[in-house]
């Protein structure tokens, strides 16, 4: 026998959606601030519009533990690893007894259109290592390398040998042309010298909108159908409200710097090739001996596991190590299943 719905019960449904949401935006406007990224910090290094945090220490440190450098994505805001105390990575390093420093690209200005690869590799990410060295008194670090800081790490270590210990890659991007790859295949249908030409720099709203249109279903319909859920107490509200806010808080990218890592990675897919130049120096993959955690999760949607798993191989080193997580992009980051995996996994690896 078909399931019918009758008049009376669709309009008993709509009513106590819309309870619901009146209730939701009730919870909503007794919230005044929306905290995010709140472990303690120092700011041991400041240039241009980047900073470079230092975290302050909540256990002891581990037995040879070297300064772990995070190397976020110029996309979105690093916050995520810090969204909120029960969802924070970086506090679980913390916990974990790893020395932890951050870099901070803040949000370039339209003056910034011309700051190329070259001067993020071998300019501001090369001064905030010195810096970390300096600050700990190290010869080298530890770099986690988060997306698109995932390709920046390796091709930093690739140039820069003698300042990296070992080398975390996080959801990284290697293989650019999977065929499940579907936001690669939107790049590589974008006129970027054309937006280019027209904005100077890569508009953030512009990319925010492209990384809905991969999903619109789930980033969309049935997020906004399951609104008046996600706002019943206000601890469920702030956790919303929380991830809201840094997806929507993508800055404008540098021109110069985006059009060249579009031309390289998504159209070029170099890092497949082990070698290729930036500006007048080769990065050949194929010269990294460090010990490699490469880590991705198993229902990424940006960054499949294919993508990813292209990486081994691609150097020398000789303790190449993989981890996968039942998770999908920012799952693996601030989910409850990574919350318990990530920190101590990684805190064991780097002191090993």
């Amino acid at each position: 026998m078909p399931f019918k719905l009758s008049p009376q019960r669709i309009s008993q449904e709509i009513s106590d959606w819309n309870q619901d949401l009146l209730q939701g935006l009730s919870t909503l406007n007794g919230i005044e601030e929306i905290d995010v990224g709140t472990a303690e910090a120092d700011i041991i290094y400041q240039e241009d519009r980047l900073s470079l945090k230092r975290y302050t220490p909540t256990a002891r440190t581990k037995a040879n533990a070297k300064p772990l450098l995070i190397v976020y994505a110029l996309v979105n805001r690093p916050y995520i690893l810090d969204l909120q105390p029960d969802r924070s990575l970086i506090r679980g390093l913390l916990q974990e007894g790893i020395p932890v420093y951050l870099i901070d690209w803040g949000y370039p200005q339209p003056v910034d259109q011309f700051i190329d690869l070259h001067d993020y590799l071998c300019g501001y990410l090369d001064r905030c290592v010195d810096a970390v060295r300096a600050d700990s008194n190290c010869d080298n670090v530890d770099l986690l390398g988060v997306c698109q800081g995932g390709v920046f790490s390796l091709c930093y270590t690739a140039l820069h040998p003698d300042k990296v210990n070992n080398l975390i890659t996080l959801v990284t991007p290697i293989n650019f042309h999977t065929e499940n790859n579907v936001l690669a295949h939107l790049a590589r249908t974008i006129d970027i010298d054309l937006v280019i030409r027209s904005h100077g720099n890569m508009p953030g709203q512009l990319l925010i909108d492209a990384f809905r249109s991969l999903m619109p279903m789930n980033l969309t319909v049935r997020k906004q159908l399951n609104l008046p859920n996600q706002l019943r107490t206000r601890d469920q509200a702030l956790n919303y409200m929380r991830m809201e806010k840094w997806v929507n808080d993508c800055p404008d990218l540098a021109g110069a710097a985006f059009s060249q890592f579009m031309a390289l990675f998504f159209q070029q897919n170099a890092l497949l090739g082990g070698k290729f130049q930036l500006g007048n120096k080769e990065v050949d993959l194929g010269s990294i001996s460090q010990p490699i955690l490469n880590i991705y999760g198993s229902k990424d949607h940006l960054v499949p596991p294919q993508a990813s798993q292209a990486l081994k191989g691609l150097t020398s080193s000789r303790k190449y190590e993989e981890m996968e997580i039942d998770a999908g992009h920012i799952g693996l980051f601030a989910g409850s299943r990574s919350q318990a995996l990530l920190p101590q996994k990684i805190g064991n690896w780097v002191a090993a």
